[in-house]
């Protein structure tokens, strides 16, 4: 089966004001299968943005190949599949979003009483059904960015590509988008997005990337990686008995063992009722999606 994305061997140059040709992507390669959730993160200058474009078209890349659905990037065609959200996204300011999106939709070939139904319908879900007839420079960047974001959804589009798409959302609109998108998911639509915002990857995400200095660093499943990143302990009174991770001793026959692997945890947790101690306390936590970021970017240096 086709992928949704593939990036094969990705460069892309800038040439500065001095003249100094510099690589922001440096021989990138990754696939993105259909109706999945990816994030693609980084530090800032990590070459996001510039991915992202090649992805649609709007710049031509050194070298490598780039396929969306495996059509070339930028063609009408592949263009046709994608629903876009740039980093900022700039309307003119004297329309109202209910025209924009409108103009937006005729430009998709959508017309008539179908794309005004569906104008109102995603202006009412991303909370802007109130602010439909208000003119866009009355608008506040919250509220443009969620325009963008009705924008990117017109006609259903088979992979939407989102960059930074939370900025600017209160909790409010991070949850009411976060919801939409799921939906989406649900649907089918394969999500691939740029994001600072970490909780909203752990929540949204089936895959994360992660790309430093134009190359690709890290990959994980999410589910895998929070539970490989998760603490777990047990404490119990009684006879020490052997047991994988690490024993501390708390006080007098009371023993504390730290585990980095949940296997060895549960592994652990049966063998208190084996030897038949009191168990005391059971701890387990998540793993922070922050931490294994900042972890492997300074591993990466």
């Amino acid at each position: 089966m086709l992928k949704a994305i593939e990036v094969e061997n990705l460069f892309v140059q800038y040439r500065s004001r001095s003249g100094v040709v510099k690589d922001a992507v440096k021989g990138l390669s990754f696939q993105v299968d259909r109706g999945e959730v990816v994030a693609f993160l980084g530090p800032n200058g990590a070459g996001k943005s510039s991915t992202l474009k090649a992805l649609m078209g709007f710049l031509i890349p050194a070298s490598g190949a780039v396929s969306v659905f495996g059509l070339e990037a930028g063609s009408i065609e592949a263009k046709r599949r994608i629903g876009y959200l740039p980093e900022i996204a700039n309307y003119y300011p004297y329309l109202t979003p209910t025209e924009t999106l409108c103009l937006y939709g005729n430009l998709q070939g959508l017309q008539g009483q179908s794309l005004r139904r569906e104008v109102a319908e995603l202006l009412e879900q991303v909370g802007l059904a109130s602010a439909s007839k208000t003119l866009n420079k009355n608008l506040s960047k919250g509220m443009l960015q969620r325009v963008g974001i009705a924008q990117a959804l017109l006609g259903e589009p088979e992979l939407l590509i989102l960059d930074e798409f939370t900025s600017g959302l209160d909790p409010i609109g991070r949850r009411q988008l976060r919801d939409l998108l799921q939906k989406r998911r649900d649907a089918g639509c394969t999500i691939f997005f740029s994001s600072h915002e970490l909780d909203e990857v752990e929540m949204l995400c089936d895959r994360v990337l992660l790309i430093r200095d134009g190359k690709l660093i890290d990959e994980n499943a999410v589910e895998a990686l929070k539970e490989n990143l998760g603490s777990y302990s047990l404490t119990y009174r009684g006879k020490q008995f052997e047991a994988p991770g690490v024993c501390e001793q708390l006080s007098k026959q009371i023993w504390r063992h730290t585990f980095a692997d949940k296997g060895e945890f549960m592994q652990t947790l049966n063998q208190t009722f084996k030897h038949k101690v009191e168990l005391l306390d059971v701890s387990c936590s998540d793993g922070s999606l922050e931490d294994y970021f900042v972890d492997t970017i300074r591993r990466s240096a």
